[in-house]
């Protein structure tokens, strides 16, 4: 049986090759590391997820004074910390033993989470605190760069896809358990209690950050104790590890270098960086709006979107299983231009339309006394009713419809399809394209491309959502996936394996 034939056919989570050294000490100490990486990647979308859909709460608990402007800086902090972390991750990965910046980075991580958690604690300017501290988390996540190249580099042409979807697939599951401790958690409450020694508070907002941190310890010990270096080249034959290659790898990789296509290097990352762009949009906008259009407090909102982006995840995991078989059958190509266009109907749905209009939060703040009385209103934890609704600030909610509850879920469903296929096959396709070289800085540049968008997207979203509503907001994503598709149309013969476009594969 082939690479390919078995990457198909076996679970995802086993080896995807099948080949007579099969029973081989290396080879199963190869595919124990890509293991490790797959749990490092796993960890690494845990520790984002955990705190997302509780970051609007908690942000409004700890400092007043933040709005949901701040909030789209708050969530490009992390991706911001992460873009100025990659490249270096990446070549401090080419160069020495990729064990070095795995454990660095994660324990930069494991810190900056306990920093987050202890927020709340400075008398004043506790936002930037918790912009600070989501920073740092997002610098110790620059490790996907090294996760990435890794797999990349300990992983044949056909192993390739597979690897990526399952390395995609763990990171789904991140997503899963993720949001899902978060809603679980939540049932602790906004007060919690108080553990005096440490003076530290934990609550609903605290303790997911102090329990990806433990989960960053359990990663540093798994790095420690069973990652070792393995590189194998498009055959699958072990070769010299590249952080560790000699004179005659280097010759080769001198040689290679200069026969990337680099136009297909840049629409990946132009690709990528819309592909992320777009999630980051969708994951920062989901708490603020669903606050708004559907009047939930603070903690339904964590509870309820929690649970979405459990079944978000959930689905994703299904899609990378039914993405192996599409590239099999299709290819990789058809694939991300199929993701693309099922993102566009995703956000085409969720925009506003009807008669139909949110709830206002000034009528709560005018009749404050009388909603306490007669409408069990949740109260606040200083014993004020907790105003719900569309804030009167944004002019726009007296004039834009109301987004429906059944748009939203629906648009969260088809967001659930587009979004893993292109996710997967961009960086997929990527590795490819770069061939038998190092692939540590290439991989950064990749995260960077990521990381920017993270960055630029919540900030970006956050303050067109806030100033001219959803239909705005929605219909510029909408433009930016048609972008995505007119690009990938215009360089779709390009972007082809290192191997294909050499003639030494044929596609």
């Amino acid at each position: 049986m082939s690479h390919l034939d078995s990457d198909v056919t076996t679970p995802l989570l086993r080896d995807d090759a099948s080949s007579d050294d099969s029973q081989d000490g290396d080879y199963r100490s190869r595919w124990r590391s890509i293991r490790v990486m797959y749990f490092t990647m796993f960890l690494s979308s845990v520790g984002f997820t955990i705190v997302i859909t509780s970051l609007w709460p908690y942000l409004e608990k700890v400092d007043s004074s933040a709005d949901a402007s701040f909030l789209g800086w708050m969530v490009a902090a992390y991706s911001l910390g992460q873009m100025v972390a990659s490249p270096l991750f990446g070549f401090w990965s080419n160069h020495r033993p990729r064990r070095e910046p795995l454990v660095c980075s994660i324990f930069i991580n494991l810190l900056a989470n306990v920093y987050y958690a202890y927020a709340y604690l400075p008398p004043t300017n506790n936002k930037y605190h918790m912009l600070m501290s989501r920073a740092f988390v997002g610098f110790g996540a620059g490790n996907v760069a090294v996760v990435r190249s890794y797999v990349a580099g300990a992983t044949s042409l056909k192993e390739r896809t597979g690897a990526m979807a399952n390395m995609s697939a763990c990171q789904a599951l991140g997503f899963i358990l993720g949001p899902a401790l978060q809603a679980c958690l939540s049932f602790i409450g906004e007060n919690g209690v108080t553990l005096t020694f440490l003076d530290l508070q934990l609550n609903m907002y605290t303790t997911p950050a102090l329990l990806a941190a433990a989960f960053g310890l359990v990663n540093i010990l798994l790095v420690l104790l069973v990652l070792k270096e393995h590189c194998v080249d498009e055959e699958g034959r072990t070769v010299r590890a590249i952080n560790y290659s000699g004179e005659d790898t280097a010759d080769l990789l001198d040689e290679t270098e200069e026969s990337i296509d680099q136009l297909a290097v840049v629409t990946s990352n132009v690709l990528f960086f819309i592909v992320m762009f777009i999630f980051a949009v969708f994951e920062t906008i989901a708490t603020p709006l669903s606050m708004d259009m559907f009047a939930w407090t603070r903690k339904e909102a964590v509870l309820y979107n929690g649970i979405i982006m459990c079944a978000i995840g959930f689905e994703s995991i299904l899609v990378f299983l039914v993405v192996k078989l599409a590239c099999r059958r299709y290819g990789d190509r058809p694939v991300l231009l199929a993701g693309f266009a099922i993102i566009f109907c995703g956000f085409i749905i969720l925009l506003p339309w009807g008669n139909h209009f949110p709830k206002i939060q000034w009528a709560d703040l005018r009749n404050n006394s009388l909603v306490s009385r007669t409408s069990g209103a949740p109260l606040a934890a200083n014993g004020i009713v907790e105003p719900t609704g569309c804030p009167y600030e944004q002019t726009w909610c007296q004039y834009t419809p109301a987004i429906y509850l059944a748009q939203y879920i629906s648009s969260d469903i088809l967001i659930g399809v587009g979004y893993p296929a292109c996710n997967v096959m961009s960086y997929t396709l990527y590795s490819k394209i770069l061939g038998p070289k190092p692939q540590g800085v290439y991989m950064g540049w990749l995260t960077t491309s990521g990381s920017g968008a993270r960055t630029l997207g919540p900030v970006f979203v956050s303050h067109v959502y806030t100033l001219l509503g959803p239909r705005w907001a929605f219909s510029l994503i909408c433009g930016m996936v048609v972008g995505a598709i007119v690009l990938l149309g215009s360089t779709y013969r390009r972007l082809v394996a290192f191997s294909v476009r050499h003639g030494r594969i044929v596609e």
